[in-house]
């Protein structure tokens, strides 16, 4: 039994532990001018830094939430914090590029296990669909903000102390939070046998994602149609397909494709793809457009993201809770991604002499309401509709269609600020002039995104009617003592 107060606190914990991975998606790339300087990268070398951690994570992510159902999602979670944690340490001690780049690689699999279950946990802990509601929120509410807060703090750590310390603060944090997880979270269920892994569906089909990551996050570098880019992501497809092959025949699949003929499974990690896709477009274009095009400084630019982190974490802890209890999942989401659309057009006019009131602040107040809105229906939506036994599974398929739609929408619309800069370069504008061009044609790219998932959301989700029918006779203010 886990009384009300103990599930909170487990909720902190472990979005505490997310929070740490989230950061570190983030928190480096205000220190690599740093890292270069210190370590001796060249631009190209510099990239792995970065890509190193997304190969992992993102091709681990499936696995990490089979294992999590397989062998106790509490379990796994602390190994996941554990090594996270320890590579963190190790991260921080690095004095060579080799050293440091490994370091990032075992990050990205210790973050990958602890955050395919992380979901699931939640899932365990709040049984009663007021309290999910509100817990989801406050767990979106960190998924979404922390990319800001990485950013600020990495400006912070960076200018006041050195590069190194982006990873160690890691340290205390992930120790203190394998300690209270020990403490709060219920034990796993015993599982007789443990069950068995799908071995070649694991292979082949984080073969086909870290292949596939490769391939975008050096598509720039190489050329898009080049034929390293093509034939690795042909690659991908055919490991791809021969996964889906392999989990239409064994009798215990990965993952059971049965999960993609759930309505809400299915659409809402096509949602999470694209609005993915279009927060990569906020998030790292505005911050270029900050930094390159208005000068501010990391620190100013991280500031500059706290007005819709605030707004992100009102509406995320407290009203988007209650729009989904009282609505259900689809007019919170179409409405919150529609006002992000908003405000990614705001930023497709934003001019060269531009300023914060004006032209930024309205931008991050849409983006803001618009993110705190749609993020907690998502979750909940993709993982409401699995049994408990497959909840690490859907988790990790949410995370796996969050970060692949991520990097994909990056590497998409970088490719495409750089080829319309280079136009624009062509035909005599200046170096500015073309770089901002360059940031307007994707933020209307991004802002295209947002919409086509607001689209998928309203037309698609069920409208949540379980939502509402337990909400009503389960008012808020009730404890209750759930089975764990």
């Amino acid at each position: 039994m886990v009384d009300t107060r103990q599930r909170w606190l487990a909720l902190y914990v472990l979005c505490l532990g997310s929070l740490m991975i989230v950061l570190d998606a983030t928190i480096v790339n205000v220190a690599l001018p740093s890292i270069r300087e210190d370590l001796g990268f060249s631009e190209t070398s510099l990239a792995w830094v970065v890509n190193a951690y997304l190969l992992t994570y993102g091709g681990l992510l499936l696995l990490g939430g089979r294992l999590g159902d397989l062998y106790g999602h509490r379990r796994l979670f602390i190994y996941g914090i554990t090594l996270f944690t320890l590579s963190s340490l190790a991260c921080g001690l690095s004095g060579s590029q080799g050293f440091l780049v490994g370091a990032r690689a075992v990050q990205g699999v210790g973050g990958a296990v602890a955050s395919a279950v992380s979901l699931s946990l939640i899932m365990i802990l709040f049984t009663e669909v007021p309290e999910r509601a509100k817990a989801m929120g406050f767990f979106g509410f960190v998924a979404s903000g922390g990319g800001t807060l990485g950013v600020l703090l990495g400006g912070v750590l960076t200018d006041a102390l050195s590069w190194h310390w982006i990873f160690l603060v890691n340290v205390p944090i992930g120790a203190a939070v394998c300690a209270l997880c020990v403490r709060l979270l219920p034990p796993d269920e015993s599982r007789e046998g443990g069950g068995r892994i799908d071995v070649p569906g694991a292979l082949t089909v984080t073969g086909a994602l870290m292949v596939a990551v490769y391939a975008i996050v050096n598509g720039n570098e190489n050329g898009w149609t080049s034929f390293e880019t093509l034939g690795l992501l042909g690659v991908a497809v055919a490991l791809l397909a021969l996964f889906l092959v392999i989990e239409s025949r064994v009798s215990a699949p990965l993952v059971p494709l049965r999960l993609f003929r759930l309505r809400n499974v299915a659409t809402a990690n096509a949602v999470g793809v694209l609005w993915a896709a279009a927060m990569f477009a906020w998030f790292f274009l505005s911050a270029l457009y900050l930094q390159i095009v208005l000068g501010y400084s990391p620190l100013e630019v991280g500031l500059a993201f706290a007005p819709s982190t605030i707004i992100m974490g009102a509406l995320s802890l407290g009203l988007s809770a209650k729009l989904v209890i009282r609505y259900g999942y689809r007019p919170p989401l179409a409405t919150g991604l529609t006002l992000a659309a908003g405000g990614l057009l705001l930023f497709a006019r934003a001019p060269v002499d531009g300023t914060f009131v004006v032209d930024v602040l309205p931008s991050m107040i849409l983006l803001g309401i618009g993110a705190g809105m749609a993020f907690n229906p998502v979750l909940m939506a993709a993982m409401n509709d699995v049994e408990p036994g497959e909840a690490g599974l859907a988790s990790g398929v949410v995370n796996t269609s969050f970060m692949m739609g991520g990097a994909l929408g990056l590497a998409v619309l970088a490719s495409v600020a750089a080829s319309r800069t280079d136009s624009l370069l062509d035909s005599g504008q200046s170096a500015l002039d073309a770089t901002l061009g360059g940031y307007h044609l994707s933020f209307l790219i991004g802002a295209l995104f947002a919409l086509t998932a607001a689209a998928l959301g309203s037309a698609l989700l069920r409208s949540g009617r379980t939502v509402e029918a337990q909400a009503e006779p389960q008012p808020v203010e009730v404890e209750v003592e759930v089975e764990a």
